[in-house]
Order: C-alpha cells, then structure tokens, then sequence
C-alpha cells in the first residue's frame, strides 16, 4: 500500500510527497487503517488534520458504509473522499461498460480483429494502401470532408488498459477504416499462407459483418465522445482542478440526454453505417434468442423478448447506465459541490468567478472545524477588502489557477492581510482531486522490483523508491553527503560490536 500526503507549504506551493510503502497481509478496512495510522503517527502528523481521502475502486477502502474512507469520515468528519484515480476516469468507464456481458466480448473481439490486421508489417502495409484507395474513390463521388489535417491515413489503434484515451481512439479508427479493415481481413482468409491464418482471419471477417459488434461499436463510440472531454481534463498536470468538476455535471447531463433522446438518433446512424458496408439487419420486431437466458429457463415456461428490446434494454440503456453509476461513485455530490464551490476563489480571467456567498458557503459548511464563530463572521469583511485589493494588484491580476494565487499571495505577503482567505485556499488545495503520485509509485515499484531484485527487503525497496519518485529531493543530496553518512553508520555499528 503505497501512502501519498497532499499538502500546501509554507512557501505555498502545493506539494505531494510519496510517505511510506507497506506490505499488508490482511487487507481488511480496519487492518489498513490502523496501518496509515501507525504511519502518519510515526511522522508526527496528527489525524484530525486530514482535511482530504482517495483511493482506488476497491470495496474495502472506497466503500460508503465500511470501507477505509468511511472509517476515516466516523473519526474526521472533514476529511472528504474522492476517487484517487479520477484521471485515469476513461479506463474507468471502460471496465465499468464491461459488466455488460455484450461489451466485454465486443472489446474483446476488437482486440482480435486489430491483432489480426496488424500482426505484420505487410499487412499493416495493405491496410494502408486499401485505406488511401478509399479516401481517392470518396474524394471522386465528393462525399469526403476535405481540409488541413483531416484524413490521416494512420492504422488501428490496439485499445490498452494502462494507456488513457486508447479505447476512444481504437473505436474511432475502427470506425474509420472499417472498409479497408474488412478487404484486408478478406484477402487474409482467401490467401492466408497457413491455416492458422486463414483460421483467424474468417473470425474475424464474421466478427465485422456482425450486426450486434457493429451496433455496440456506435454505442462505444458516442458515449466515449462525451467522456472524453472529462478525461483529458482530469489528466491535467495543473493543481487547479476546479474548473474540471463543472464539465462533470455537463457530462452527466449528456450521458442522461443521450439515454433519454439518443436512441432514434443511434439506430439511424447504425442503419446507414450497415447499408453501406452490406451488414444484415435484423428484424427488431422478431423474436430474440438469447442462449443464457435460454439455458436458465430450461423447465419454465421461456419468456421471449424483441430483437429491439434486446439492443434497447439489454446494451444501450444498460452500458449507459453503468456509466452514470461510476461517475456517480467517482464525484459525490458532496465533493463536486465542494470543488464547484471552490472554484469562487479561483483569480482565472480577472477573478471573474468570485463569489462572496459561496466562500462564506464553503467555510461554513465543509470547514467548520478550521474556523472558530467569529472568523466565520469576520470573513465576509475579510474578502470585502481582498475584491477590492487582490484582484488589482500587478503580480495577482494575471494569475490563472488557484496554485498560482496562493503562491502568489505568500510572495506578496497578501497572506498575512488575509489570513481566512489564504487558510480557506489551502485547504481547497489540499482536497486531492487530481494527482497521479500513488500510481507513479506503483509504477515505480514494477520497474524497481525486476526479476534481479525480486528479493529485496520492504524496508530497503521503500528506501530504494523514495530516492527514485522523489527525484527532485534527491538531486539536493551531494555524493560526498551520502558517503559520509554511510561511513558513520559504519562506524556506529563498529563501536557497537
């Protein structure tokens, strides 16, 4: 378990340090917190001060009634949870589109169908050359868009579950060369030089002529076009996150119209996608076979659904739901009002967001604790001067994120006339909205822990990765430094002897 602390220092700039690696056996809720305990205690840092919780998806810590997060909460009711890894949100809802048995197996013949087609270079070779003969016969009947930068030839994209945006951008180039995709996989088949070859590439010629993997295919693609935005906007490395929560709710809100309007819209596109490339569509009125559901209702009479209800109900509306729901358990209501309320201190484009109301909101309702009754009152005064100084000040007027300010107001001394101000940002900063530290220490962990270490001790593999994530702090340390101090080490445990 990899241990991260989110801080604010006195200089103000906001800093995550990677604090400790520890090997737990037992991987209980309450097990691990007694661990970050003994950790956070051993460094002298006190646990009503947690202002700010994340973790990764697993029940045992991210759950709302006995996971780690909600141990913490019983103890300090201001240490609001949010999911770790919120920038890594499209490999999220990935895996959350994959409950739906359909998707899963889409994804998963997708994977074969680019493995198939880009397995060699000569291959990869005709899929390129079919792809420019596409483009010149669309360029001739004048139904391609033209212009600077569109149509790249490119290849297919292989969807990867540790690279962000690769699911995205398979469905797009899928979507895209799917003619020359299909005469590639053809030929393959019909001149295959092994009957692996041929094996594999008549798979997957009935694969891109299925009606159903070319309907989840548009289904993928048009959710996938709505949370992208969101993704790339979590994958900032600026602190400043705040404004990231507001295309949240707008997702959200998408997602929802494309479940409650987008269906006509998605069958009308998937209809002239078959039409075009010759794909049988199936009567939507005629009965459905489903083979699960068939062998579950072996002995009972067998209730039958439309081949509609099958891709309305059953895939469309389910993946869409599965989407909602994770963005749900990523961004409570609570820490999106948090981080929205935030963004009122945020000094982008003039300070233009500032909101007075929502400051005192902010205090009083999620920092009640930090400020006693009569800061509470002075701080509406507090910011009635900071309005008419900060924002005019020459150094403070162009700054852009919320991290910049309080390094801002620390260089200006502006921290000491504000002290409410100044106290209320650090804590909105401290709120661990975006930060990918505890996974580049996972990261680090793989490429440390090799087959030639594979027995390195805890303590030495946390010392071992300390120096390596945190190189900034390691560069201060000079050769002769380190010498010395293992040559006293030596010393000491000489003398001991």
């Amino acid at each position: 378990m990899a241990i991260v602390v989110r801080f604010v220092d006195r200089s103000g700039f906001v800093r995550e340090r990677f604090l400790d690696l520890v090997h737990v056996k037992d991987t209980t809720s309450l097990t691990l917190k007694s661990e970050i305990c003994a950790i956070l205690s051993h460094h002298n840092l006190n646990l009503e001060d947690i202002r700010g919780q994340g973790y990764d998806g697993a029940s045992n810590m991210s759950g709302e009634w006995n996971g780690l997060q909600a141990l913490f909460m019983k103890d300090c009711p201001y240490a609001y949870y949010v999911h770790f890894l919120a920038h890594g949100l499209q490999l999220a809802l990935v895996v959350a589109a994959r409950e739906v048995p359909q998707v899963h197996t889409f994804f998963q013949n997708l994977i074969f169908v680019v493995n198939v087609v880009t397995s060699s270079s000569k291959r990869h070779d005709e899929l390129q050359a079919n792809y420019i003969t596409e483009i010149e016969h669309l360029k001739e009947i004048g139904e391609l868009e033209m212009g600077k930068g569109v149509n790249q030839i490119g290849t297919l994209q292989r969807p990867g579950d540790t690279r962000w945006s690769s699911h995205y951008k398979s469905i797009c180039s899928m979507l895209r060369m799917y003619g020359a995709t299909r005469i590639v996989v053809t030929d393959i088949a019909t001149q295959g030089t092994t009957f692996a070859q041929r094996g594999d590439a008549l798979n997957a010629i009935k694969l891109l002529m299925s009606y159903e993997f070319v309907f989840i295919l548009h289904v993928v693609k048009e959710i996938m076009a709505i949370t992208d935005g969101l993704c790339h906007a979590l994958q900032q490395k600026s602190q400043d996150i705040v404004n990231a929560m507001h295309m949240v709710s707008t997702t959200k809100m998408l997602i929802q119209n494309l479940r409650d309007d987008g269906w006509e819209n998605l069958l009308h596109n998937v209809q002239l996608f078959c039409e075009r490339h010759s794909i049988t569509i199936p009567h939507m009125d005629a009965p459905y076979f489903d083979v699960l559901k068939s062998l579950r209702q072996q002995g009972r009479q067998k209730q039958t659904v439309t081949t509609l209800h099958h891709y309305r109900v059953d895939i469309f509306t389910a993946t869409i739901d599965q989407q909602v729901q994770e963005l749900n358990n990523r961004f409570s209501e609570q820490s999106s009002e948090l981080l929205i309320l935030g963004a009122s201190l945020n000094p982008r484009d003039g300070y233009k967001s500032f909101n007075m109301e929502d400051i005192c909101n902010l205090a009083n309702n999620f920092y009640p604790a930090d400020f006693s009754e009569q800061e509470k009152n002075h701080l509406k005064y507090e910011l009635q001067h900071y309005l008419l100084d900060v924002p005019l000040h020459p150094e403070l007027k162009i700054l852009s994120t919320l991290g910049d300010l309080c390094r801002g107001l620390v260089v200006t001394e502006k921290a000491k006339m504000y002290p409410l101000v100044y106290r209320l940002l650090r804590l909105v900063l401290t709120f661990p909205a975006s930060t990918a530290t505890s996974e580049r220490a996972f990261s680090a962990m793989k490429i440390v822990k090799t087959n030639l270490r594979s027995r390195m001790e805890d303590e030495f593999l946390r010392d071992y990765l300390l120096v390596y994530i945190e190189k900034e702090i390691a560069e201060t340390l000079s050769t002769a430094e380190i010498i010395d101090t293992f040559y006293l080490i030596k010393e000491r445990r000489a003398q001991l002897k």
